[in-house]
This record gives structure tokens, C-alpha cells and sequence, in this order.
């Protein structure tokens, strides 16, 4: 679980990356380039954890929230009403533009696609250790509780960004792959004086910022705490916090070289953070039954065959159309991270069935032994 943790981890932090270095890049009008503005990044990051730990993430955390809701609430009105006159007359502009844009295609990219990632990211979500880092380093359940009772507030945020990426379909045409990534910061440039677009910026560094210190300290943790002390069990807590804090600048190094040599949008790097994490869900799923079906060896094949074939599927472009394409189109574009998930299952309950009754076959086979010691004896 460790190590599939980690291997989630990086491409989630490399969409941080680049989503920080196209932020500095454009609000600084192009005179810092992404890659320079990428390494800056990096290294401030690593100071930070390094120096500050999880309550000087948390507390930079308070900051942040107010500056991208604030912003991103005010461009997700201001866009619509300025350019359109409304948030309905923006649809109908768009609809009236280009006929068939705002409606789900029959294929490809289609409603059951989008259900189905949505399903996919919904259960990998509190798979990240990041997200339970919070948890942890809780004061007390009631801090839970509110921040539980919070969270659903942000997802309003996702509605905002909507409406910023809509009014950009016609004021900033032809944006194609990794350029949809640019829509935000092409519209307050041409919206916005140059100072606000750097409060913009601001605001948006720090949404790349502080997601990935709490990304960096969660992995480091893990490489220390689950692997090393794994194979060095006599390791104290004050050396495996030395070597955590030593681990945070050679992840970002791996990190850095991955985001230098991956192409992908940043949209292709969440899913495919998601596709790994999901895969960690059956087990955690199955564990809280009150009588447990998986065996330890089950939870683990399933894990290591979900994550080959994601890896293979992503590395390759392979999908359900291309697997299968006499099969009806609404399962054709079912999300591949999800359909793993259901061999990640079967698979887990399958060898779990088998270890199961060869552990029960073991421990029979003990007791009879034993018997047989007492009636020698």
C-alpha cells in the first residue's frame, strides 16, 4: 500500500507543478518561463516542508482558501456577466455558436464516461494519505467534525470554475490539449489589469503550493515510516524524522525529472493519480465488514494486478472500445480506472477464497499434529 501510495502520489504532484508553472508563467506575462517558475517552485517547497512541518502548511492553508474562493467565486460571476450579460445568455451564445457543444458526445468522452470517473474520483478520494494526514494531526474530534461539516463548501468552487472555463469558449477560441489549461489566465489578462492578475496568480501559487507540502510530507512519512522501519524495525522516532525530513528534497528531484519529461494535461495527470488510488479502495472497503472476506494475500493481489493494468492502460491508450468494440457504446466509454476497480475486486475475492481454504486446510492440519504429539506423549 506504501508503495502504491507513493506511485499515486507523483503524478499528483507533478499536475501541482505544472499547474504552478503555467500560474507564474502567464501572470507574469510570459518574461519567467514554466520551467524556470517549475524549479523555483520546487525548491521553495522543500524549504518549507522542510522547515515548517504540517502546522506551517496548515496554518498557510487558512490563507489560501480565502484568496482562491474569493477570486475564483468574483471570475466565475464577473466572466459570465461581462462578456454575456448573464450566466443563461452565456449558454445560449454558446449553444447558438457552436450547435451540439454544451451536450455530452455519443461517444468518446460521453455521459457514462463522465459518471463513471465521477465514481472513480469519489472513491479514490480519501485514498490519498494526504487526505488523512488532516486526520491525524487533528487537536480533537472536534475539529473533525467541523472540518468535516466544511468541506462539502468547497466543492462549490468546481460550479465558479465552470462558468470561467464556459466564458472562455468563445472570447478565447481554438485552445486544443494542454492549452485548455491557459483558459483562466487568458481571460483575466484580457479582463483584468496587470496587478490583479497578480493577485490572481497569488492566489492560484498557493492552491499548487500548499496541496503539494501536504502531498510531500505524506510521502516522505510513508517511504520512512512504512518502508524503512519495515526493513530497519529498531529505528526511533527521532531518526525516522530526520530521514523524512531528508526524503522531501530527493522526492521533489524524482518529481522534477517526471514533470520535465511528461507531456500530459494536467487534466490526464488527475486521472491518472485517481486510476492508482482507487485501487487501494477494495481493500479498505471489504476490512470494515464485520466479518472480513479478503485475506491479506487477496487485498494484496488485487492491489498489484489493478495497478499493472492501470499503468499498462495509460501507458499504452488502451480502453474499453479499443478492447472490446463490439460491445454497446455506454460500456465502450466506461472509464478504465473504474472497470479495474471490478478486476481488482474479482481478483481479490478469488484469492482470497483459495488462501482462505488453505490457511483453514494449515491450520486443521496443526491441530491434528498436535493431537497426534499428545496421544504419542
Amino acid at each position: 500500500m506504501a508503495v502504491i501510495s507513493v506511485i499515486s502520489i507523483i503524478p499528483y504532484l507533478i499536475m501541482q507543478l505544472k499547474g504552478l508553472g503555467i500560474i507564474v508563467s502567464e501572470a507574469s506575462y510570459g518574461s519567467i518561463s514554466p520551467n524556470v517558475a517549475i524549479v523555483v517552485s520546487v525548491i521553495a517547497i522543500t524549504i518549507y516542508v522542510t522547515a515548517s512541518g504540517m502546522h506551517g502548511v496548515a496554518w498557510t492553508a487558512v490563507i489560501k482558501d480565502i484568496m482562491i474562493l474569493t477570486v475564483v467565486v468574483f471570475m466565475g460571476v464577473y466572466f459570465p456577466l461581462h462578456y454575456y450579460g448573464g450566466i443563461q445568455p452565456m449558454f445560449e451564445a454558446i449553444d447558438t455558436a457552436k450547435q451540439g457543444f454544451l451536450i455530452f458526445p455519443e461517444q468518446g468522452l460521453s455521459i457514462s464516461w463522465f459518471i463513471s470517473a465521477t465514481i472513480m474520483t469519489a472513491l479514490a478520494f480519501y485514498m490519498f494519505p494526504h487526505m488523512l494526514a488532516g486526520v491525524f494531526s487533528a487537536k480533537s474530534p472536534k475539529s473533525l467534525r467541523w472540518n468535516a461539516g466544511v468541506m462539502p463548501i468547497y466543492q462549490v468552487i468546481i460550479i465558479f470554475s465552470l462558468f470561467i472555463g464556459f466564458s472562455a469558449i468563445l472570447q478565447i477560441p481554438n485552445l486544443q490539449g494542454a492549452e485548455a489549461d491557459l483558459a483562466l489566465f487568458k481571460m483575466a489578462k484580457i479582463s483584468f489589469d496587470p496587478w490583479f492578475v497578480g493577485v490572481i496568480g497569488a492566489s492560484g501559487a498557493m492552491a499548487a503550493l500548499i496541496p503539494s507540502s501536504l502531498v510531500l510530507t505524506a510521502t516522505a512519512t510513508i517511504l520512512s515510516k512504512n518502508v524503512y522501519k519495515v526493513w530497519k524495525p529498531n529505528t526511533s522516532d527521532d531518526q525516522l524524522q530526520r530521514l523524512s525530513r531528508m526524503l522531501v528534497p530527493v522526492i521533489s528531484i524524482v518529481t522534477l525529472y517526471f514533470t520535465f519529461n511528461g507531456g500530459e494535461s494536467i487534466f490526464t495527470l488527475y486521472l491518472m493519480a485517481y486510476s492508482f488510488m482507487a485501487q487501494l479502495f477494495p481493500a479498505l472497503f471489504f476490512s470494515l465488514w464485520k466479518k472480513n472476506p479478503v485475506t491479506v494475500q487477496g487485498a494484496f493481489a488485487g492491489m498489484i494486478v489493478g495497478i499493472l493494468i492501470v499503468i499498462y492502460s495509460t501507458e499504452s491508450g488502451t480502453t474499453l472500445a479499443t478492447l472490446f468494440p463490439s460491445l454497446p457504446q455506454v460500456i465502450q466509454d466506461l472509464d478504465v480506472g473504474l472497470a479495474v476497480l471490478f478486476i481488482n475486486i474479482a481478483v481479490t475475492l478469488g484469492v482470497s477464497a483459495v488462501t482462505r481454504k488453505t490457511s483453514i486446510g494449515m491450520k486443521e492440519d496443526n491441530k491434528q499434529a498436535s493431537g497426534m504429539e499428545k496421544l504419542v506423549k
